[in-house]
């Protein structure tokens, strides 16, 4: 069974999607280009866990889709998404793998660092000290 980790590891990717898709991710068109990227890789997961389900998970999925897409900065909303999808994966063992394999990398190990919104720092390790924003000097001599 899918960890929390593993859900949550789908983080950037769901935001992506929600903010290009809106609540239409489940059902919109590919955006021209968008094979790919990450907002892609989010329509395909939420995609992917909406075929799988039935009736009652489509109405769960779809409602937190709405909600996270209403408030995208929402993080209880984002969360109430992510526990849709582990209700998913625990009645579907199998869609695990499905959706490990969308991820980039096929969900074998390897770090997807993604840096979303203005100002926005992206890193794989660490970095040591990272500031973004106005008037911040250099803290060096």
């Amino acid at each position: 069974m899918a960890d929390a980790e593993f859900v949550q590891g789908m983080t950037p990717f769901l935001r992506e999607s929600l903010g290009a898709y809106g609540d239409g991710v489940l059902t919109g068109e590919p955006a021209a280009g968008a094979s790919g990227t990450a907002a892609e890789v989010g329509r395909e997961l939420l995609r992917a866990t909406f075929r799988r389900v039935d009736e009652r998970g489509r109405e769960g999925l779809e409602e937190a889709v709405q909600e996270a897409a209403a408030e995208p900065g929402n993080e209880d909303a984002v969360g109430a998404l992510r526990q849709e999808i582990r209700r998913a994966l625990r009645k579907h063992p199998e869609l695990e793998g499905e959706l490990a394999a969308l991820l980039p990398g096929g969900g074998g190990g390897t770090t997807t660092v993604i840096a979303s919104g203005a100002r926005s720092i992206a890193a794989g390790g660490s970095i040591g000290i990272a500031i973004t924003g106005d008037g911040h000097g250099s803290s060096k001599p």
